[in-house]
């Protein structure tokens, strides 16, 4: 017969924990805490509803009056005509800039030392002088003439039917810009690995197609970024050219104001379509770099709104987590 006291005790083991479950037994990772991070995010969100809540409610901004000239028609056509002047001086500041950067690396020295001079002169000359220097261009050159060089001319025009504000604004930008482009092109092509170019030459493609189809799409991804920014900058600097009395944006503003004496709210209204349509164009250059960044990367940068849903995801996920982890019932108790 056996007795209780011939029976050995033997300790209660836990039981394995079902599968997704914790471990007791591990250390509990704790993520790091960031104090001093959200501290200064909080004194950043502080300073900026300050700065916003000075500017709402500040009543010399007057944005009745922001409001009601914010689409009228002579905004409007202010607005059209500075699209407008960025438009082609881009298009043809590019067009010409490609050509120089072409010629700054052609093996002809005479075609280099004319792009570089090109450059250095219109790099080194402020905007507005040139402006104003092509504006009085009918000082030095009272007519311009069509004829054999150094020899009879068979048309001749005056340089002041002939050079009106918005065309002497064109050809001021023009050339500015295509100084400009000149270097982000041809840094574009310099950034193109030169096994490229060999591989396509032992292929037997010529230098122009060469230079067509193998380096500049492998260019644009650094002319793209740069490209963009200029983009920008000629956007706002087109607003030189109310000093030509050119009816761009920022001058037709100023025809209203100096009739209304009302500074500040059309100041105001050139300001934020400045600040939309640059939106507008930085939102483009993203997608555009995306489109070029295909071939260098193997997973595309997620867009704004790809971005917004993997924060709405993560957040959902931890959500589910803590929700699980709470109502989960104990796992391991003595039986």
């Amino acid at each position: 017969m056996v007795t209780p006291s011939d029976v050995t005790s033997i300790p209660a083991t836990k039981s394995p924990p079902a599968p997704g479950a914790p471990d007791e037994d591990l250390p509990r990772i704790v993520p790091r805490r960031h104090v001093g991070r959200w501290l200064t995010a909080a004194v950043a969100l502080l300073l900026f509803a300050m700065v916003v809540n000075s500017v709402v409610r500040n009543d010399a901004f007057q944005w009745d009056v922001v409001g009601r000239y914010f689409t009228t028609s002579a905004v409007l056509d202010g607005l059209l005509l500075s699209l407008w002047l960025t438009a082609v001086v881009m298009v043809l500041g590019f067009l010409l800039g490609t050509v120089l950067a072409v010629m700054r690396l052609s093996a002809n020295p005479v075609l280099r030392t004319l792009s570089w001079g090109y450059v250095w002169i219109f790099r080194s000359t402020p905007l507005l002088v040139q402006l104003l220097f092509w504006f009085n261009i009918g000082a030095l050159y009272p007519t311009l003439g069509l004829g054999i060089p150094f020899g009879p001319q068979f048309l001749t025009v005056k340089t002041v039917n002939l050079l009106g504000p918005t065309l002497t604004a064109v050809i001021g930008l023009t050339l500015h810009e295509t100084a400009y482009a000149a270097e982000v092109v041809r840094g574009g092509i310099l950034s193109v690995d030169s096994g490229q170019t060999e591989a396509a030459q032992a292929l037997g493609l010529g230098r122009r197609r060469t230079l067509r189809r193998i380096v500049v799409p492998q260019a644009m991804r650094s002319i793209v970024p740069t490209a963009g920014n200029m983009l920008i900058g000629t956007l706002k600097g087109t607003s030189i050219v109310s000093v030509l009395a050119v009816h761009d944006l920022l001058y037709s503003v100023q025809l209203i104001y100096n009739q209304t004496y009302q500074i500040i709210p059309l100041l105001m209204v050139a300001t934020l379509w400045y600040v939309a349509v640059t939106t507008v164009l930085s939102a483009g250059q993203f997608y555009v770099e995306r489109y070029y960044a295909r071939g260098n990367s193997r997973a595309l940068p997620p867009t704004p709104v790809q971005r917004l849903r993997g924060h709405l995801t993560s957040v959902h996920q931890r959500l589910t987590a803590a929700t699980s982890a709470g109502t989960r019932p104990a796992i391991g108790g003595d039986r």
